[in-house]
């Protein structure tokens, strides 16, 4: 089976550097590759996932428990699509169900793996991982403040720009029903 670019970089990054930020960066690329009504679910519960543990992480217990128990609610209505991805669904969610106990107890973060039942997209995810410096299934850096606080810390000026630039656009189109001028006496 071929996967897509943007789930192995997803597991690479889920697995590797635990990256969970760049994981949910990947999948939503992929997620809107797709027209909307037409995208994927099974891709929403995995984003979920990695957005739990980021949220987890950082020590956001309530944003960690819904997002897990959405992923959770999400994984169950989309077991064959997950297979096809090489996850073990029958394995999967007994964990991702004892992950969302330990948020509900607050108990600290620590890594897992997902477990991935294709011997050929570990192969792969391996190779990637080798070929960028992490070891696959190596433990979070909770000391990586680049890691943890990511959403603060990353460079938004494109992403600002464009929104200025849309401002900017909107407020300079014609408004669609233009006053008389003489209706205003």
């Amino acid at each position: 089976m071929t996967y897509p670019a943007e789930y192995i970089n997803y597991l690479v990054h889920f697995h590797g550097d635990r990256d969970y930020f760049e994981c949910h960066e990947e999948l939503e690329e992929l997620w809107k590759q797709d027209p909307k009504g037409k995208r994927k679910h099974h891709l929403v519960g995995l984003i979920q996932i990695a957005v739990s543990l980021y949220h987890h992480r950082r020590g956001n217990f309530s944003g960690a428990f819904r997002m897990m128990a959405n992923a959770i609610s999400i994984i169950e209505q989309n077991r064959k699509p997950l297979k096809e991805f090489g996850l073990n669904t029958e394995t999967l969610i007994p964990i991702l169900k004892e992950r969302l106990n330990d948020i509900q107890n607050h108990v600290a973060y620590k890594s897992f793996n997902l477990p991935i039942g294709h011997p050929a997209l570990i192969r792969i995810c391996n190779e990637q991982c080798e070929s960028l410096g992490f070891i696959w299934g190596s433990e979070s850096q909770l000391d990586n403040i680049e890691l943890i606080e990511k959403h603060k810390r990353r460079d938004r000026s494109e992403v600002i720009a464009e929104r200025e630039l849309q401002k900017l656009k909107k407020a300079q189109a014609p408004c669609s029903s233009p006053k008389n001028l003489s209706d205003t006496d």
